[in-house]
């Protein structure tokens, strides 16, 4: 499952960028979860990245895990193609 995360970075890692990416991505790689882009922001977050996960429940948890380690915040939505998008509206 494709997912958008819009996100939020605790001010105490701002300064700690390296070994909260690299702490987040291990994490990650540990539960399947693979980040097809990483990408900072300027406005109401900080950070939107792209990630594909195994199963709900392997986001979750790790959305869990990231807010426990202080990190910050995301929301995580998940994210459907133009397929999925098109079959679905062609539902009755």
């Amino acid at each position: 499952m494709k997912y958008v995360m819009l996100g939020k970075q605790s001010d105490e890692w701002l300064t700690r960028h390296d070994e909260r990416r690299r702490l987040a991505l291990a994490k990650a790689d540990e539960l399947g979860i693979t980040f097809r882009s990483i990408l900072y922001t300027q406005g109401n977050y900080d950070f939107v990245d792209i990630a594909d996960a195994p199963t709900p429940e392997a986001m979750l948890n790790f959305s869990v895990w990231y807010v426990k380690q202080g990190f910050g915040s995301f929301q995580s939505l998940p994210a459907f193609d133009d397929a999925a998008m098109a079959a679905a509206s062609k539902q009755e």
